[in-house]
């Protein structure tokens, strides 16, 4: 049994937080009824991520006074909190493959991308800039038939067997055939921005860069012409950046240092209908932000 409490019978921070918690909310809800994930299960993972977030919290704490302090933090019973402890969490789908390293390295290395930043074709075979050189690059223990193979199959590049050569369907990396791994990109890329934003919360500054861009009063002309002025950014992102990065692992390496970090780095937009007009001065774009310049 749980406590129920009323939304009103809360701090102001915390009916703050319950509104914005809806807006988080409502398009997980809208997934998990597409896929008919019952309100049961999804409940039950909410359970468990209250559990996890406070055994973190209370890192250190006597081992035997952890169950009971974590259920007086979450409001569940401390039988409930044993039996969550208890039980394994799902699996989480793989993101991370062979095939998407492929594409990554694909899309930043200067000799299999085109002036514009797109990746080229290229021969499957050779010595040269070919996809057989470019698996290689990537991992040695797979062979680049099979890598090839997966990703014909995933719908993320074409092989031309009459020239031989193989070239990427979509500049955007998704695997639109493997429905566990598109889901894990949520997980993956919108927990680590989320996580970003909550840390930034809750520390009072910017521990981590999490930075907006809102512009409303636009035509759906306009949402078209800034759809491609948008998709250019990322492809300098990801061709700019994306070398800079690996020339910092490859020093890590040389200089032996401890390899124990990650960095997630996106872009994303969004478009919808404006909720409501707000009438005053024009400006230009609105910047929303967690982080405190």
């Amino acid at each position: 049994m749980t406590n129920k409490l009323s939304p009103n019978g809360l701090k102001s921070e915390q009916q703050a937080l319950l509104a914005v918690l809806e807006q988080l909310l409502s398009p997980l809800a809208k997934l998990c009824l597409a896929k008919g994930v019952p309100i049961q299960a999804a409940e039950e993972m909410m359970r468990r991520a209250f559990i996890q977030a406070a055994t973190e919290d209370c890192e250190g704490l006597n081992p035997g006074r952890l169950t009971s302090r974590i259920s007086t933090m979450t409001g569940l019973t401390r039988r409930e909190v044993a039996r969550l402890q208890s039980e394994g969490a799902p699996a989480r789908p793989q993101t991370r493959t062979v095939a998407t390293d492929v594409l990554t390295y694909w899309a930043t290395q200067s000799e299999y991308v085109n002036k514009k930043g797109l990746p080229i074709r290229i021969p499957r075979t050779g010595g040269g800039a070919s996809f057989e050189m470019l698996a290689a690059s990537v991992t040695k223990d797979v062979h680049p038939k099979s890598i090839l193979a997966d990703m014909v199959r995933l719908g993320l590049v074409a092989h031309d067997r009459k020239n031989d050569t193989v070239s990427v369907v979509d500049a955007i990396f998704v695997p639109k055939k493997d429905w566990p791994q598109m889901v894990g990109f949520i997980g993956a890329n919108v927990g680590d921005h989320l996580r970003a934003s909550v840390d930034n919360v809750l520390h009072g500054g910017g521990e981590h860069f999490e930075q907006a861009l809102l512009a409303d009063e636009l035509s759906e002309e306009s949402l078209e012409a800034a759809k491609s002025m948008i998709t250019a950014q990322w492809r300098d992102l990801l061709t700019q950046l994306g070398p800079q990065l690996q020339s910092l692992m490859d020093e890590d390496k040389a200089k032996g240092r401890q390899k124990n970090q990650q960095l997630r780095i996106g872009l994303y937009s969004y478009k919808s209908a404006m909720q409501t007009i707000q009438h005053g001065p024009k400006g230009p774009a609105k910047k929303e932000s967690n982080e405190k310049n």
